[in-house]
């Protein structure tokens, strides 16, 4: 196991080297030069120049790449170019935000999802089963920002049991009132594609083998979906769900712009917007880290579920 750890701590240094010369290059070739950007309209040639000579990249390419790979092997990415807030300030006061939203979220939908799925392929081919998958057709054919309207108008603004947008310093406050209604509408919006895979899953172990010789046994029906076939299709579940971790938190900035909630999602929004590269780099830099953690763990949680799986 220690070696199988070592080994992919290794293999990821490659693909971060990988993943850093591509922001570099396309920032710098493909983004344009942002002292442009931030000299406004109205500007002349020895403001921009200025504006360069801060930025820093007047300098060569080779020693924006040094000063780059510094910044991300030292955590420091210095400062927004628009706030002048300090970027490593800006990840940390906008993680909190999104985690406290996207947690219970995942957890929920989750659970929520596997199970539906379970129930749903007990009561196979039935009339319920095609009932549902019908109404998470009709979920999926809607976009979240209908989900978004409906639920802010009906349950904030005519019902008033929670507030529209708003965003306090509690913890308690912050999940109990703020990222309610956020996470009730995440919840309605990804249950119908979770359980439609989730679903897929559970119905591909159902016609296994070993299902048929555990019925011949004896075993009753709740056992085996939720022991057996639990068990062998939490792997794929487990690939899905934490591939899908990383970019959950970038993927939420409807929702954070919609209800103001200062997370990492709603940062992206306004970094692009202002055309802010260190903070638009940082964070692309950390999702790629995080992406090839989460993937690690998921290896070893395949390991955890079923005995079986040998990590080579």
């Amino acid at each position: 196991m220690t070696s199988y750890i070592v080994r992919r701590l290794w293999q990821m240094i490659p693909t971060l080297a990988g993943v850093v010369l591509l922001v570099f290059f396309l920032f710098n070739w493909v983004g344009g030069d942002p002292a442009y950007v931030l000299a406004g309209k109205i500007s002349n040639q020895e403001q921009i120049d200025n504006i360069r000579r801060q930025l820093g990249v007047d300098q060569p390419y080779w020693v924006q790449l040094g000063i780059f790979v510094k910044q991300i092997l030292t955590a420091d990415f210095g400062a927004s170019w628009s706030t002048n807030e300090r970027i490593s300030s800006i990840l940390v006061t906008r993680l909190g935000p999104s985690l406290t939203v996207l947690v219970p979220l995942l957890v929920l939908e989750t659970l929520i999802a596997i199970g539906l799925a379970l129930a749903v392929a007990y009561v196979r081919g039935s009339l319920t089963d095609r009932s549902v998958m019908i109404l998470c057709t009709v979920g999926l054919s809607i976009s979240i920002l209908v989900y978004i309207i409906v639920f802010q108008y009906v349950f904030a603004y005519k019902l008033g049991w929670f507030p529209v947008q708003g965003w306090g310093d509690s913890f308690v406050e912050n999940l109990i009132k703020y990222s309610s209604l956020p996470i009730l509408i995440g919840l309605v919006v990804s249950i119908a594609p979770n359980l439609r895979l989730f679903r897929t899953f559970v119905l591909d172990e159902i016609n296994q083998d070993y299902v048929r010789t555990a019925r011949a046994k004896g075993l009753s029906e709740n056992r085996i979906m939720w022991v057996h076939v639990l068990r062998n299709a939490s792997i794929p579940i487990i690939t899905y769900v934490m591939s899908a971790l990383p970019a959950l938190l970038i993927g939420a900035f409807l929702i954070e712009r919609f209800f103001s909630i200062p997370g990492i999602g709603r940062e992206v929004i306004l970094a692009v917007e202002r055309s802010d590269f260190p903070v638009i780099k940082a964070i692309t830099v950390y999702v790629a880290v995080a992406t090839m953690v989460v993937n690690l763990a998921a290896d070893l949680m395949y390991k955890a579920v079923d005995p079986r799986v040998q990590l080579k």
